[in-house]
């Protein structure tokens, strides 16, 4: 007897080789462990023969090196030199065991297989092979059953790409359909995918509603598997994950970390029933272990073991009901020199009666009843398990025969719950979750969970239960207006999701207040864009209405700052020329602090210090969006509006079922140009594929798909299509139910519970779950809507400085104006605030009283040329210009105001009195002399 393995070294550092090594020693020497007394040797007991030697089954064993040429290499050499009647191939890969299996056909030699679990290989099973394990397939119905037993009515199956993986997605479907499960989604996982691609896999399963997942899959991947959803936190209350035995039979292999990433998973395990034999055999075997391999630690016997014991046990019992009746040899053939080492293979003279004597042979085993059913190991009953703490717990069973039960034994004597068609069939389960949560999972989503806070709060109680709108094959069994339909025709008694409220539907049923906004919008894929930089890039750092408001705001400022300081600080006199040039000059140099003149006014010092407070926030805006322009790589939209699509006739496409198909209609689009999909995923499939240009979905429809794929597409704004409402509820016409709940839907929206839901279903992908968002940025000018209100602080205290300083000023020259002739126009008070504004206020009363005591007083000197005075008579008065000079107080002195010019004559001098002292005209007469008053 021939044994092939496939092992490394104990110093192999990846966890998937140590395992497959630590299996291959297993049952290499569960196999050699009847070399330990020949009594008790399992090969020879209960035979005539007590030697192994007499028996005639002696062990030879080759490793393979995992290498699917030495693997030939080695069950050539066995087969051709050593001569062996049958092969057995350690738990390895599939695919490697068929070329193996090729050579037990030719050699007529038994090959028996501990690997090949694959349903879809059973077409490639060679008449010499031998399956020693359980069909993946077996299990999938009592995957099932548990599905059923919880009330759940979506799963989603992840598996790895290969023919492990792919071999039970017929199987699956099958199942899941006699339970009228859908499947919304197929993860599959390559064999070889990095962390980072694992990681992208989940966030997009997180963007689905179900939360029931089965794994399956080897623990060289599944162990990265549940390692990334932890840390992702799809091991949290709600999430449901059922291992099949791919991973639940590895259990006790596996380290104390993996366990502690899995705390709450379900498994199926192949079933072992406890009896006296089997712990006496697995002392022996761990005595003899241990001796062999004193460098491995803490490994138990698991059912692989227990199956190439009982195999072994199967082949010795064919050997001796075959061995008086055939000779084990191989027949005689003469070959050519020239032949190959596969042409001169010879043919095994007892493998066809072995092969028919072990088909027949039926016992039962360490394992459970050992038979083999056209050389497939049969089927036995599953354990289910429940990882919580430092490793598995048992629930319950699963057996062809009854279904789930609580309890069997040794005898299969099985123990029902009170109710076994549903969850109390199996014991208590902690779901994964902070603590140790024994609430059952169940069908949850934005839209259940809205619903079913609503129902809490009725007044009265109202049973309900949940039925997917879906066909057996999980495909949708209509669109939305479907669903509408059945509810009007009394199918259903409400329907609850994102169920839009239409004009057109609510003809059949009453819709409920809308307890979320809606909206249609369009998303684009985004480019990177490649042109050269413009060589006025930094002005796209704004939007060209906030530069002609920050440029206005700059020469405002720089008329308040002249305003406020003019009468009192040399700085802002002299010229016209020089006092625009300085108040300017003053204002611009705020962006850097450069500015030099000191303010003397408290108004002007308030005003400065709350623009430079806007001036700072500008500029590090500005910075920071010239910076991201300049280093970040900047991406567009492909397509900017609906036109552009039209023009071109491309592709555009809408979520299956919903009713932007119709909008896009009547907005022009063909047909033929309109594509469907169902789920996030198969939209962002048909943009990789390039077979969309855009897409056109409901706004929260299109938040969740940008949430995974943020670095890749954009939503176009502002929204394109508005919806007439929202996301509400649909009852039958006149449903009590329909006034009640959207009663408390409005109280929903009122309080902190629905802002709550919000939160936990989108707030917590707000950011991209991308892996490939990284170095990208599509954003748009800063503009005036975030930014107006700093241009309102601004001027509002702008506003009140100058009115402020305008009452000072006022207050300070009432007299003046009180004083002036009654006869005086509008237009000539005006020119003479001006006037008065225009001269230099002292800065303290000191000066004033000072000038008083000198007796004096300003004359200004008013000549002209003739020019008839409409209060003289025929008196002309010559006015050329205006002097200034000082005169005796004491003396009184007449002058026509009315006379005043509108600006003074640049040969004025300035007087150093304050605006408050008594101007005294003398108007120099030619042709009369001025009667006063």
């Amino acid at each position: 007897m021939g044994f092939l393995i496939s092992s490394q070294n104990d110093s192999e550092e990846m966890e998937r080789i140590r395992v497959l090594t630590l299996h291959a020693r297993v049952i290499s020497s569960i196999i050699a462990l009847g070399n330990l007394n020949p009594i008790q040797d399992f090969l020879c007991y209960g035979t005539k023969h007590h030697d192994p030697s007499q028996c005639g089954l002696v062990l030879h064993t080759r490793d393979s090196m995992r290498d699917v040429v030495v693997e030939a290499a080695a069950a050539l050499d066995l087969i051709k030199n050593v001569e062996v009647q049958a092969i057995f191939i350690g738990p390895d890969s599939s695919m490697r065991a068929n070329f193996v299996n090729d050579l037990g056909d030719k050699a007529q030699v038994p090959i028996i297989s501990f690997s090949t679990t694959s349903p879809s290989l059973t077409s490639l099973q060679s008449s010499y092979e031998f399956r020693v394990a359980q069909n993946d397939s077996s299990q999938l119905r009592a995957i099932s059953a548990i599905i059923q037993a919880f009330g759940w009515s979506e799963a989603v199956p992840i598996y790895v790409d290969n023919e492990f993986g792919e071999g039970v997605i017929p199987y699956v479907t099958n199942a899941l359909q006699e339970i009228n499960a859908r499947i919304p989604y197929w993860c599959v996982i390559p064999p070889t995918a990095t962390d980072d691609q694992i990681a992208e896999k989940l966030q997009q399963l997180m963007t689905l509603q179900t939360r029931v997942f089965i794994v399956h899959m080897l623990p060289s991947l599944g162990t990265r598997l549940f390692a990334k959803a932890k840390e992702i936190g799809m091991m949290d209350e709600g999430y449901v994950w059922i291992m099949t035995d791919g991973m639940s039979n590895f259990l006790g292999s596996l380290n104390s970390s993996f366990i502690d990433n899995i705390q709450g998973v379900l498994g199926l395990k192949s079933f072992v029933p406890d009896t006296k034999d089997l712990e006496n055999l697995r002392v022996r075997w761990q005595m003899k272990f241990q001796k062999d391999n004193p460098s491995i630690l803490n490994v138990r016997l698991d059912v692989f073991g227990l199956w190439a014991y009982d195999a072994a046990w199967a082949l010795a019992m064919a050997v001796e009901k075959v061995q008086n009746t055939t000779t084990f040899k191989f027949q005689n053939v003469n070959f050519s020199d020239s032949s190959t080492d596969l042409e001169q293979l010879r043919a095994s003279e007892s493998g066809p009666v072995l092969v028919q004597t072990l088909s027949s042979t039926t016992f039962r085993g360490l394992s459970g009843n050992f038979s083999f059913l056209d050389r497939q190991l049969q089927s036995s009953n599953f354990q289910i398990i429940n990882v919580n703490g430092n490793g598995e717990r048992g629930v319950g069973y699963w057996t062809p025969e009854t279904g789930l039960v609580r309890s069997i034994n040794s005898r299969n004597n099985y123990t029902y719950s009170s109710t076994p068609s549903n969850a109390g069939s199996l014991g208590l389960i902690i779901w994964p979750g902070p603590g140790d949560t024994t609430t059952i999972p169940k069908v949850t989503g934005f839209c259940i969970d809205v619903f079913e806070a609503v129902m809490e709060e009725l007044p009265f109680s109202v049973p309900y239960e949940y039925y997917p709108f879906a066909k057996p094959n999980g495909e949708p069994a209509g669109s939305y207006s479907d669903l509408i339909l059945q509810v009007s025709l009394g199918n259903y008694d409400a329907a609850v999701g994102d169920i839009t409220n239409r004009a057109t539907r609510s003809l059949y049923v009453d819709f409920t207040s809308p307890y979320a906004e809606s909206g249609v919008s369009m998303v684009v894929p985004i480019k990177a864009k490649r042109s050269r930089k413009s060589a006025l890039v930094f002005l796209k750092p704004f939007t060209w209405e906030l530069w002609v408001i920050t440029c206005s705001f700059f020469f405002l400022i720089a008329i308040v700052v002249w305003v406020l300081e003019h009468r009192i600080n040399e700085d802002f006199r002299g010229p016209p020329g020089r006092q625009v040039g300085t108040s300017i000059w003053f204002s611009f140099a705020t962006m850097v602090f450069a500015q030099r003149e000191e303010l003397m006014s408290n108004l002007a010092k308030f005003v400065v210090t709350v623009w430079v407070f806007v001036v700072l926030i500008l500029t590090q805006s500005y910075t920071a969006s010239l910076t991201s322009i300049l280093t970040v790589q900047q991406l567009q939209p492909t397509v900017t509006d609906i036109d552009m699509l039209l023009k071109n006739g491309d592709l555009v496409g809408f979520q299956e079922g919903s009713f932007v198909q119709g909008i896009l209609i009547q907005l022009g689009f063909r047909r033929e140009n309109l594509r469907a999909y169902r789920s996030t995923e198969e939209l962002a499939q048909l943009f990789e594929k390039g077979r969309l240009s855009a897409a056109f979905d409901e706004i929260p429809f299109m938040n969740l798909f940008l949430t995974t794929y943020c670095s890749k597409y954009a939503m176009v704004e502002p929204t394109l299509l508005k919806a007439d409402s929202g996301f509400a509820f649909a009852f039958p016409k006149n449903s009590r139910l329909t006034l009640d709940v959207s009663r408390l839907i409005s109280n929903l929206q009122e309080g902190d519970k629905m802002k709550a839901l919000m939160d936990k279903w989108f707030k917590i992908q707000t950011r991209c779950t991308d892996p490939n968002n990284i170095g990208t940025s599509y954003s748009s000018p800063l503009s005036l809507d975030g930014l107006w209100g700093l241009f309102l602080i601004v001027g509002a205290s702008s506003a009140l400085a100058l009115l402020i300083h305008a009452a000072l000023f006022f207050y300070q020259n009432w007299h003046f104006l009180i004083r002036s002739e009654p006869e005086l126009s509008l237009w000539r008070k005006i020119c003479l605030v001006f006037q008065i504004f225009d001269q230099i206020e002292l800065p303290s009363p000191n000066n004033v009283q000072a000038a008083s005591a000198n007796d004096s007083a300003t004359n200004i000197m008013i000549t002209s040329s003739p020019v008839p005075s409409p209060r003289l008579g025929n008196t002309d008065s010559y006015i050329t210009n205006i002097e200034m000079h000082e005169t005796p107080s004491s003396s009184t002195t007449n002058g026509d105001l009315e006379s005043i010019p509108c600006s003074p004559s640049s040969s004025y001098s300035h007087s150093s009195h304050t605006a408050s002292q008594v101007i005294v005209l003398e108007i120099q007469e030619t042709s009369s002399t001025m009667h006063g008053d």
